[in-house]
């Protein structure tokens, strides 16, 4: 799209301008416009919560294998456009083209998955207590889902929310984030054209104190599924809590790979540059920790340090790209004052800075840094930085690596590298995180199983999987009585 384009709202099946003021869509590469997108007020997610309400009364009723026939054929259509949606990422998000690729991939399998559930949805039959009596569970759709998701990932995470809430019954109404609208008007484009009933999925542009605060607050819509930060997820929780509306919450990380002794150093290190430096470390499952067996420390540094140098930063568009831009200059600024507080905390051993010569001066860069010697209660070993940013923290055995781990407000994903087969059973079960990597780093979800932390990071609930069913359906139990006569449980059977 071109400067001057303004993306607009989807309600009720059609494409409508919002009547607020626009914003520009900027390309962190190098900061120039792509676009622009109107700002919607509480008046639009009005209208849109109206046209979900009515689209649920008949969506509810359509067949689940229907939806899921649906749900396949839009999966194809995101398959056949992979490249274009990849590249309209890259341009708004800024993260290396191949990276995209893998999220828009991500989307593309959701859907599949999805898909098949259709001819699932899976109830329970268990005995019933009396004779000639039927006991059963089955799901119900929620209702409306508001789902308010975040920019880097703006269609993978889309997808792990909208289409269990598809196939369940439910309809959507959805509010983006600002930096990325174009990939969620190209993704919504989609479903309009493989014919997904109008207002079975309603798209508002705005900001979050408007349109977000909107979705949270309407008294009509039945649950809300958010990912971003911690702060925001704590005043969703208290808000829609008070509504006893249904919420799913998905927030931040501080994530920990931890390489013991008798590690592949090499494939450590892989772990850790992909894990901490892919998408700029602007991940939820970002490793920003480093734990290490101070038998090896000095070998690992040796060898990340040379790594993380070689790495090529740059316009995510490039095939080359290893490390593109983060996605604003004031997340640069944010970064670049937690560097300045870890420089006090540790030692630098590389990176800490703004990049701002050549055509890295025109965009968001900063390089990746390592800083080491690390206390596990320093501030940058406990705070998210959301940047390219590890911290190395030094232990002595690997009991010492576990509560290291777990000195955290957050729990979404452990690493531990490790030939020791003791030490990764010990790791699978003692690690106090929602998803745990043995030789490989933190980050790389697959879409059939559960996705979400404990502590801070989440309210128990998961997204991706059959889990996320749960978050998007209620059990009803239902019990058929063919005996002729009446028959009371707990009482008759006594």
């Amino acid at each position: 799209m071109k400067a001057g384009y303004a993306y607009q709202n989807y309600i009720n099946g059609e494409w409508k301008s919002a009547q607020g003021e626009s914003e520009k869509v900027i390309n962190p590469a190098n900061e120039k416009v792509l676009a622009e997108v109107n700002l919607s007020s509480p008046s639009e997610v009005d209208e849109a919560v109206n046209a979900a309400k009515r689209a649920q009364l008949f969506w509810k009723t359509v067949p689940a294998p229907e939806k899921g026939e649906m749900l396949f054929e839009i999966s194809q259509k995101l398959r056949e456009q992979k490249e274009e949606l990849s590249q309209i990422l890259t341009a708004e998000n800024g993260k290396p083209i191949q990276e995209a690729r893998g999220e828009v991939q991500e989307a593309i399998d959701m859907g599949f998955y999805m898909a098949g559930e259709g001819r699932r949805l899976f109830g329970q039959t268990v005995p019933a207590e009396l004779p000639n009596k039927h006991a059963m569970s089955i799901r119900s759709p929620v209702g409306i889902a508001g789902l308010i998701t975040p920019w880097n990932f703006p269609i993978a995470i889309a997808s792990w929310k909208m289409f269990p809430a598809i196939i369940s019954g439910n309809t959507v109404v959805w509010k983006p984030a600002l930096e990325t609208p174009g990939m969620a008007n190209a993704f919504v484009r989609i479903l309009d054209e493989c014919g997904l009933p109008a207002g079975v999925v309603n798209l508002v542009h705005g900001a979050g104190e408007t349109v977000g605060n909107a979705i949270v607050e309407h008294e009509q819509i039945d649950i809300v599924s958010f990912t971003g930060s911690t702060k925001t997820g704590r005043l969703i929780a208290s808000k829609a809590g008070s509504m006893l509306k249904k919420v799913s919450l998905e927030m931040g990380g501080k994530n920990a790979i931890t390489v013991m002794d008798s590690a592949d150093i090499d494939l450590a290190v892989d772990g850790i540059l992909w894990s901490s430096f892919g998408t700029s470390g602007q991940r939820c499952t970002a490793a920003s920790r480093v734990i290490v067996h101070q038998d090896i420390k000095t070998e690992l540094e040796k060898v990340l340090v040379k790594r993380s140098k070689e790495l090529t930063i740059g316009d995510g568009a490039k095939e080359e790209t290893d490390v593109g831009p983060v996605i604003s200059r004031q997340a640069l600024e944010n970064i670049h004052e937690y560097v300045k507080i870890g420089r006090k905390e540790g030692e630098l051993l590389c990176g800490g800075r703004i990049l701002s010569e050549g055509q890295q001066g025109k965009g968001n860069y900063y390089e990746p840094t390592i800083i080491t010697n690390v206390q596990p209660s320093a501030k940058i070993a406990q705070e998210e930085i959301f940047g390219p940013v590890i911290a190395i923290i030094p232990v002595e055995n690997f009991d010492e690596a576990m509560r290291v781990n777990n000195d955290s407000a957050y729990g979404l994903s452990s690493s531990i590298f490790t030939k020791d087969a003791n030490e990764v059973f010990r790791a699978m079960h003692e690690m106090d995180t929602g998803i745990v990597y043995v030789n490989a780093g933190t980050t790389g979800a697959e879409i059939h199983l559960p996705f979400g932390g404990t502590k801070k990071t989440g309210n128990g609930h998961r997204d991706s999987g059959t889990a996320s069913l749960d978050v998007f359906t209620e059990w009803k139990s239902v019990y058929v009585d063919y005996s002729g006569k009446l028959q009371r449980a707990q009482i008759d059977n006594n």
